[in-house]
């Protein structure tokens, strides 16, 4: 693998860099050796943040890590793109398409699929007309992070949702 390690905000020193290709470099049982990586650390008031992009034929595959450590963000980042490398590999053999940069053993050997979607719950219930802020204060009566809605000014179905610093977003379909 040809690691590409840039830095935001933050000088790349040996000792990240050196982390960086250890933890990101076990993923080379997976690909071919020619297989670039694109790296970039930054680093924002208290938040350490990696991004990690692979490109592999035709697709990317991306994780973004924060952290209030650097070499912690770089351990989650690494396990982050294996699980995602196990699910990517099951759909190249279900679609029949060609491995590219991965190697040849990975294409090959089996993975259980981890984290497979799963509804446990099904939940109906009636969707009164609101307004927003109306939505917002039954949402905090609730005690939820979001609230679905039929929203009163434009008779569409809506969500409103907690976000950080105590503020609320409103989700609406463009139509």
């Amino acid at each position: 693998m040809r690691f590409n390690i840039v830095g935001k905000n933050i000088e790349v020193t040996e000792g990240l860099r050196a982390a960086v290709e250890d933890k990101i470099g076990k993923l080379e049982k997976f690909f071919t050796e020619d297989t670039e990586v694109h790296v970039t650390l930054s680093v924002e008031k208290d938040r350490q943040k990696i991004e990690v992009t692979i490109p592999v034929k035709g697709n990317i595959i991306r994780s973004e890590q924060v952290s209030s450590d650097m070499y912690v963000s770089i351990d989650l980042v690494e396990e982050i793109i294996e699980r995602q490398l196990k699910k990517y590999k099951n759909k190249l053999v279900d679609k029949k398409q060609g491995g590219g940069s991965f190697r040849q053993e990975f294409i090959e050997k089996d993975y259980m699929e981890e984290e497979e979607v799963q509804i446990i719950r099904t939940k109906k219930f009636d969707i009164k007309p609101m307004y927003p802020e109306d939505a917002c204060v039954q949402m905090e009566l609730l005690g939820h992070s979001f609230f679905v809605f039929c929203n009163a000014e434009t008779d569409q179905v809506n969500v409103v949702y907690k976000r950080k610093g105590n503020t609320y977003g409103l989700i609406e379909p463009e139509n």
